[in-house]
């Protein structure tokens, strides 16, 4: 998010989006610490839910990133990456792939996957007030699926009528 959109330093925007960036930072270090790729992947998923729940659920953006990497039984230790600006190369790169797929003129999320082709499709979004139902949640992912089989599908788009809601603090992963 910081570099994607570069706030200035002087600007009420900077503190917080720095403060994300430094999670992602700490998010990257955890992937490579896993034995596996997918170990991987599961120990990003397991702080990444830990860090949204604190960040959205708990209204919390000034915890200690140790505290969140113990909840979820990763080394205490991974925090130190917070402040080592040398996982931005990798976060750029991870950035840049998934802009690739979209355009620079979007936001997050972005989602990719891929397609019956096994050409790697993206889009920016789903962007959504309320978590819905398991059901709908499948109706829209398999929407989405359907969405990204459409070479010239490019937007849909209305506009927020409502704040967003997340709802109960989901348990632990």
């Amino acid at each position: 998010m910081l570099f994607k959109n570069e706030p200035p330093e002087d600007s009420d925007y900077f503190g917080p989006v720095y403060k994300t960036h430094r999670m992602l930072r700490v998010l990257e270090a955890a992937r490579r610490a896993a034995d596996t790729p997918e170990a991987g992947n599961h120990d990003v998923f397991k702080l990444y839910w830990e860090l949204g729940s604190r960040i959205h659920h708990d209204r919390d953006l000034d915890f200690e990133i140790a505290d969140a990497l113990s909840t979820v039984g990763l080394d205490t230790a991974l925090a130190a990456a917070a402040d080592d600006d040398s996982w931005d190369v990798e976060i750029r790169t991870r950035m840049d792939d998934g802009l690739s797929l979209v355009g620079d003129d979007v936001g997050t999320p972005i989602i990719a996957t891929d397609n019956t082709t096994g050409e790697r499709a993206g889009y920016f979004g789903p962007v959504i007030t309320r978590i819905p139902s398991s059901e709908d949640s499948l109706t829209m992912w398999d929407a989405l699926i359907a969405m990204m089989e459409i070479d010239g599908f490019f937007e849909l788009k209305r506009t927020r009528t409502h704040s967003p809601d997340p709802g109960a603090r989901p348990e632990p992963v």
